[in-house]
């Protein structure tokens, strides 16, 4: 695995003037970006070197100040606060003795926006393959660099969209157009008023339709000004349309710089199936990587080597789609919502802690995260919580927590907890959507005893096929006494009360249960063992309507 290539620098020019400002210190001071990270006040994240901290909700300057330092004595490269950022001599002299950069982020613009564009912006170059560095010149699926080269060329600002209208990349220059585009790229979108236009002009349809640049003209921005004329081209791989290149301009372009712009659509549409590519490519190298560590195999430890998780605890996590709530979905359907969980658990994980992985391996979801603070139990399955509850019933899904990996055996050991937990729960034999083996071991074991009866081919013997016989041939309720009796631990009360009969009636039938399959109830030893044949064997349903007696 290698580090993501982009630095301070290259994050402030490709998203400076715009969304990002450097509000003070020297941005060279650091070294390649090594992670984003979300500052939580009350669970204080792990770090890797050289961070970029996202401060959201820090504002006062005491505790700018107190952030500083704190960042500074783990080596993050900078500080993102939301602008204006409160710059007293105590937050600059902070600044200054941490050696960490104040970047300033503009009004308007979400959070969840300038991380998506920093992760995008930072993974280039991560998780590489053997594979050509570079097209046309320019890092082999870097929009932003792209972006930036088409806008030289051009002599215009422009953003580079996918089909629904979403900024994948925008060059500098960003000042130079107008408020609209501003507004795009601050909400990582074309505003709704703006896109109705363009549809009612036919812009989108004559993008699709063509393989030329695309004209309209000012548009009115509700606010008693227009917007500068704008020149769009679709971005195609054979007939597929990728997205779309938007440049600012204020009048029609020459011949020469439409030429020039047709010959970037197809550079653009390279790096965006590089892009696509790449993220296959890596959920590939992870989901391979994830496994061979799960496996605890000879490739166990170069494995977490290169998911840089060696030589600390672990805990192993694991989620999967509940089939007891899917219904009949097509196999089509399934795949696309394991992908999208997948997805999502990835990036949850990726907020907790910026080391942790997961990828999906058959159907189920794993995750490896470090252990924090010894706090194993708790933070995992809060972790999961918290996921579970996001999703919600968009994606139904159930998840387990392994028992902490000090080791490589270890984590291999977890991993069989994960999938003994995960087997119980979706099965549906436990009204729960978290579990651990701690919890669920008797369920897991029964579930298990299941599997080697059926493989077996074990019938009920003794006591227990008496009674089902007595059943088949009298049309009786000899077995479903038995197993009511059994489950309210000899009340005969309660087990009336679950078979809908008169106690007096249930106290007849537990006598035939106890005549018919020469059964002595008062011995611990055949109560477990007809209790465990009932549990574990497949004993049909025989005898009339509950509630009626032989």
């Amino acid at each position: 695995m290698q580090r993501p290539r982009a630095s301070l620098g290259r994050v402030i020019d490709d998203l400076g003037a715009t969304l990002l400002d450097l509000a003070y210190g020297a941005p060279d001071r650091a070294g390649d970006i090594g992670g984003v990270v979300i500052h939580d006040p009350l669970d204080q994240p792990v770090l890797p070197p050289n961070a970029l901290v996202l401060g959201v909700g820090v504002d006062a300057p005491d505790q700018v100040a107190t952030l500083l330092r704190a960042l500074g004595r783990q080596q993050a490269a900078a500080l993102v606060l939301r602008a204006p950022v409160p710059l007293t001599d105590e937050v600059r002299a902070a600044a200054d003795e941490a050696g960490v950069a104040v970047l300033e982020l503009s009004r308007g613009a979400p959070w969840s926006h300038l991380s998506e564009m920093l992760r995008s912006l930072l993974a280039v170059g991560e998780l590489r393959v053997d594979q050509a560095e570079s097209l046309g010149g320019l890092p082999s699926g870097d929009l932003f660099a792209v972006a930036n080269a088409i806008a030289s060329l051009l002599d215009a600002p422009i953003t580079i969209e996918d089909r629904n209208s979403r900024i994948l990349a925008f060059s500098g220059r960003q000042d130079e157009a107008d408020r609209q585009r501003v507004e795009t790229i601050l909400g990582r979108q074309v505003p709704e008023r703006l896109s109705r236009v363009l549809h009612e002009r036919g812009v989108f349809r004559d993008l699709l339709r063509s393989d030329r640049p695309v004209f309209t003209g000012p548009i009115p921005d509700g606010k008693g000004d227009h917007t500068l004329p704008r020149v769009a081209i679709a971005v195609r791989a054979g007939d597929e349309v990728l997205g779309s290149i938007w440049v600012a301009v204020p009048e029609h372009l020459s011949e020469e710089r439409v030429e020039a712009l047709r010959e970037s659509a197809k550079l653009v549409a390279l790096h965006m199936l590089r892009v696509r590519g790449g993220a296959d490519v890596q959920r590939r190298v992870r989901a391979d990587l994830l496994s061979s560590a799960l496996e605890g195999g000879a490739g166990a430890g170069e494995a977490l080597e290169r998911l840089g998780l060696a030589s600390r605890p672990l805990l192993v996590l694991g989620v999967a789609l509940d089939a007891r709530r899917r219904g009949d979905a097509d196999s089509a359907a399934v795949v696309h919502d394991q992908q999208r969980l997948a997805d999502a658990f990835a990036l949850h994980l990726s907020a907790i802690h910026p080391r942790a992985a997961a990828a999906a391996i058959g159907d189920v979801i794993y995750g490896l995260l470090p252990q924090v603070r010894d706090r194993a139990g708790p933070l995992a399955e809060r972790t999961l919580q918290d996921f579970l509850d996001r999703v919600g019933d968009r994606l139904p899904a159930v998840a387990a927590v392994g028992p902490a990996a000090l080791n490589l055996s270890g984590v291999a050991h977890s991993r069989s907890c994960v999938d003994r937990v995960l087997r119980v729960l979706r099965e549906g034999r436990v009204h729960r959507r978290i579990g651990t083996l701690d919890e669920l071991q008797g369920e897991a074991l029964i579930t298990e005893l299941r599997d080697l009866a059926a493989a077996r081919g074990d019938a009920p013997t003794g006591a227990l096929a008496r009674l089902i016989d007595y059943d088949r041939r009298h049309q009786a309720n000899l077995v479903e006494t038995l197993r009511a009796w059994l489950d309210a631990f000899g009340d005969v009360a309660a087990a009336a009360e679950s078979v809908f009969v008169h106690q007096n009636t249930f106290r007849y039938r537990l006598r035939r249960v106890a005549e018919v399959g020469r059964l002595d109830l008062t011995d611990p030893d055949q109560r477990f063992a007809a209790m465990l044949q009932l549990r574990v064997l497949h004993t049909g349903t025989y005898g009339p309507a509950a509630g009626s007696d032989a």
